[in-house]
């Protein structure tokens, strides 16, 4: 069986043009990323099937959905794969109860109790069954739909924006659902978004989308890092950590988390020794000094290797640092590119002012 998702595709709308050639992993949620227009929606109808390119192959799981060369074309209905779209369009005549059922009826394989009772659970809804739909809140309505996709068995499942009607109360409550998803089902996930939160808080992997085309695509923390890429120059530029809890210091109202290559000090969170949390670095909270400080408030101080520097805009740089492992973007002014003589290959320490949560 592939491990991989491979899809090209080559559409031609005459004021718009799709070309693409992606090899995805085939667990874990890529996020499908970039403006309005450039091309994530399209992408995703390609291979659910509502769209059919001139020229196309898609392979999930080892099956093939789409070769164009050969005149192979699966229909959306014989796809095993459920789609989440902006909307819940839910039935408003059924009950939550009978929304879902009402996507059973597509499954071929027997009803999986265990496993319809686990997706509600997942997303905590099994109080919710017997309610109308105008009877539940935005985000309630999303996690039924949800549900309805996730309990066709899909072998994929494809978003296409969520949370974009959703208000910013509504959007934090759903997110946690969708990180459990991640963890939960050994399916992949593909996600489309234009939220750099979205991306931040449920990433594995990441595509960067313009104009139609591919920028860029690989694991999140890598991709972020690119200083070829626009993400990286941007205000409010990120890296993304994956940590692990192993100390409350409960004294201080400290946890203190182990990532690959050092430890961070962190406001006190609840989770016991082992949770796996994912923190957030704004790449403008991240200062660089070439010895340890003797004195600072700062808790978190690191050594770091330069790896990669390139102007930014008004007199700024970009500087990606490797912290053990792990890259890390710093934005500084040029002249302190200049007083400090930084070059790529040199030690340093770098100063964490801000992180956050994202678990």
């Amino acid at each position: 069986m592939s491990n991989s998702i491979t899809a090209r595709f080559k559409l031609d709308y005459g004021d718009f043009q799709l070309s693409v050639n992606l090899s995805l992993p085939n667990s874990g949620i890529t996020i499908l990323f970039g403006h309005s227009g450039s091309g994530k929606t399209t992408l995703l109808r390609c291979i659910a099937g509502l769209e059919q390119s001139q020229q196309g192959y898609l392979e999930i799981n080892g099956n093939v959905w789409q070769d164009s060369d050969v005149g192979i074309f699966l229909p959306t209905y014989k796809r095993p794969l459920g789609y989440v779209f902006q909307d819940a369009n839910l039935f408003s005549h059924l009950t939550v109860a009978e929304n879902l059922n009402y996507g059973l009826k597509r499954i071929k394989t027997s009803f999986d109790k265990p496993k319809f009772n686990h997706i509600l659970d997942l997303l905590g809804i099994q109080h919710l069954l017997e309610r109308m739909p105008e009877c539940l809140s935005g985000g309630e309505k999303q996690r039924v739909a949800i549900a309805r996709a996730l309990v066709l068995n899909p072998e994929i499942l494809l978003m296409d924006e969520p949370l974009a009607s959703l208000d910013a109360k509504r959007k934090q409550e759903i997110l946690p659902f969708l990180s459990h998803l991640n963890h939960e089902l050994n399916i992949p996930i593909l996600y489309v978004t234009h939220s750099q939160q979205e991306l931040a808080q449920l990433a594995d992997f990441l595509v960067v989308m313009e104009v139609g085309k591919v920028l860029a695509s690989g694991l999140l923390s890598k991709t972020l890092s690119r200083l070829d890429l626009p993400l990286s120059q941007d205000h409010d530029a990120i890296t993304v950590w994956n940590t692990t809890i192993v100390e409350h210091e409960t004294d201080f109202h400290l946890t203190r988390v182990l990532f690959e290559g050092g430890s961070l000090s962190l406001p006190a969170i609840e989770g016991s020794f082992g949770t796996p949390l994912r923190v957030q670095i704004y790449a403008r909270d991240v200062s660089i000094v070439l010895e340890v400080p003797r004195s600072t408030s700062i808790l978190n101080v690191l050594s770091a290797t330069i790896t990669d520097i390139a102007d930014g805009e008004n007199g700024q740089s970009i500087v990606c640092l490797k912290v053990g492992d792990q890259p890390l973007l710093a934005h500084i002014t040029r002249k302190s590119v200049a007083v400090l003589n930084l070059t790529i290959g040199k030690m340093v320490f770098v100063q964490i002012k801000g992180m956050s949560i994202l678990n």
